[in-house]
């Protein structure tokens, strides 16, 4: 199996300062007296990491060369304390960035949580729930790591290495000016490095939504990998996706440690000039030995920052890459909105829902899946949708609360055009039961009650008993307090669904979607909820997609959806008698007289 390419974007310098600029505005100023507080204790570390360096040429010239037992308590006295500073101030550096680390991390899961349940429902069409997924755990946590860790990382150790040259230039100008001939070709190398290791970074990024998705799949459809005896195939397949992810990260790895055995082959060339140089010079006594062990401690000290600026660019430049994802998504707008001058729906009662000549394709799609559809849904009135299947039922069903909005045409509510109400209003006044019925990992009250906050126990239940669900409610364990499992695994289908419609039958709203709401009832089942959604549908203005006889003759029109198009409409008696395409599928479906579902 071959994953699908993903084009690799480049991040060019303006893009790069920008990413950098808005990262570190967005998550990093709100905290700056927190940063402040983390900047004294990254300068108290620096500085007390350099002064123990200094502290080294006493111990050797005056203590042990020229034996000055005066000096042995001052020098032990302060190189305690500067240890005891150092790890306070590293102990305060490291417990506060992490707070802002959290805090990053927590904001950007925020935001995206917020971003994607609030925009239109074509934008998770064509982005898989591992997309979002991975944008809300690891590339959160690879921003936070970047902004939080990296940023500060890098500024501390600059600062060290600043400070500890200083002692190296103080100790010896002619030594220092040898050592600096490592940074051009390490910063040139690091630089490199960098642009690797954003594609590699990437590539992984995307290859860890793509697993996410399929493992997310898999699980959700195992009852159909089990009964087709899929388990060796979907073990086969995952394993592809693994090894691509394995492959992808042992890249990374590779390509992200290649600093550290070219940095390691610089420092001992520097060394060896150092010892060479430095050993000649004690023997002409041009340079004391504490000063060139002095000198070379400190080489060694701000060879440890430098080593880890290389390893906080790299740190840097992946959490660039994952930013300019997060920032990506945060800035797609959604397509169905407010207007600004848009207003609340008001309805007094059951409203007449109105397309005049709509037109719609979803995106990406040739054909229309929505061509010039025009109808009215008379008030308190009941409208089958009936058709073959893909003929755009559930898309006229989608587009009465705005799931989408059509490219021509208008869609009007008691003659206000659902464009130019708030998004809100509009889906206060619609109650919607889906095919497949949402279930929450919750109890059961959560479950009935989504969507009717206020809602009492006794009216939840008066809904339930409603829907015929009250009696196997009774009999969960926990009865209205059971929670029900992922998606409602511990109830049948027609359970799930009666949950489904007893939520409806809560919210009472004067307009009621049903999508096939009846299609996973038994017959017995089914004859229940029949009568509850005859109660239901009273003083309501109910548009239904269905499939079930004794569904479609209760209706009080009747609407035949083939291709986008309306092929006919009327009372299921008139159609018959017309003997178009309503007759036709009819019999087909109707062969067997025992057969009460209309397979369209």
């Amino acid at each position: 199996m071959t994953l699908k390419k993903t084009e690799q974007k480049t991040l060019v310098p303006q893009k790069k300062q920008k990413l950098i600029k808005r990262m570190l505005s967005t998550y990093l100023l709100p905290h700056r007296f927190v940063l402040f507080g983390a900047a004294i204790c990254m300068i108290i570390a620096s500085a007390t990491t350099a002064a123990f360096a200094q502290l080294l040429q006493p111990i050797f010239d005056q203590i042990l060369i020229d034996k000055d037992t005066g000096k042995i308590m001052p020098v032990a006295t302060a190189i305690f304390l500067c240890i005891t500073l150092r790890g306070i101030a590293t102990y305060g550096h490291v417990v506060l960035m992490a707070n802002i680390g959290m805090d990053i991390i927590a904001r950007i899961q925020k935001e995206l949580f917020e971003h994607f349940i609030r925009i239109d429902i074509g934008y998770h069409q064509k982005n898989p729930s591992g997309t979002l997924l991975t944008r809300l755990t690891s590339d959160a946590a690879v921003v936070r790591s970047a902004a939080s860790d990296a940023v500060t990382g890098i500024a501390k150790s600059l600062l060290t290495l600043i400070l500890l040259l200083g002692v190296m230039f103080y100790q010896n100008w002619q030594l220092s000016l040898i050592t600096l001939t490592v940074f051009p070709p390490a910063i040139l190398f690091v630089g490199y490095v960098g642009k690797k290791i954003r594609s590699v970074s990437r590539k992984t990024q995307e290859g860890f939504s793509v697993l996410t998705d399929k493992l997310a799949q898999t699980f959700q459809g195992v009852r159909q990998v089990k009964v087709n005896n899929k388990e060796s195939f979907e073990t086969i397949r995952m394993g592809e996706v693994i090894d691509h992810m394995k492959r992808l990260n042992k890249k990374s790895v590779r390509v992200g440690n290649l600093t550290t055995p070219v940095n390691d082959l610089f420092v001992g060339l520097i060394l060896f000039a150092l010892v060479s140089y430095g050993g000649f010079a004690v023997m002409d006594q041009s340079m004391t030995p504490g000063a060139l062990v002095t000198f070379i401690a400190a080489f060694l000290l701000a060879y440890e920052p430098m080593k880890k600026l290389s390893k906080l660019h790299v740190q840097l430049n992946t959490g660039l890459g994952a930013a300019d994802r997060i920032f990506e998504a945060l800035d797609t707008k959604s397509k169905v909105t407010d207007k600004k001058s848009a207003k609340p729906l008001v309805l007094d009662s059951s409203p007449s829902i109105k397309f005049s000549n709509v037109f719609f394709a979803y995106e990406g799609e040739k054909s229309k899946a929505l061509d010039g559809i025009s109808f009215t849904a008379a008030k308190n009135k009941k409208i089958a949708l009936v058709g073959p299947s893909g003929g755009g039922k559930s898309t006229i069903l989608n587009m009465i609360p705005r799931f989408f909005d059509p490219q021509k045409g208008v869609i009007e509510i008691n003659g206000q055009d659902i464009s130019k109400v708030t998004l809100r209003s509009l889906r206060d006044h619609i109650a919607y039961v889906p095919q497949d019925a949402v279930i929450f990992d919750e109890d059961v009250t959560y479950n009935i009650a989504y969507g009717a906050d206020e809602a009492t126990q006794e009216q939840i239940e008066a809904a339930a008993k409603a829907a015929f669900a009250h009696d196997f409610i009774m009999e969960l364990p926990e009865g209205y307090q059971t929670r029900l499992g992922e998606n409602g695994t511990k109830l049948s289908g027609g359970q799930r669904q009666r949950i489904a419609i007893a939520r409806a039958i809560l919210r009472d709203a004067p307009i009621l979607l049903l999508d096939e709401a009846t299609s996973a009832l038994d017959n017995e089942s089914e004859e229940f909820i029949q009568k509850s959604l005859e109660e239901l549908s009273k003083n309501r203005t109910t548009i239904m997609i269905a499939h079930r006889l004794s569904t479609i003759k209760n209706a009080d029109k009747i609407i035949v959806i083939d291709q986008g198009r309306i092929a006919e409409q009327g009372t299921h008696e008139g159609l018959l008698k017309k003997e178009g395409l309503y007759k036709t599928l009819h019999d087909i479906a109707f062969k067997d007289k025992t057969n009460d579902v209309v397979q369209l």
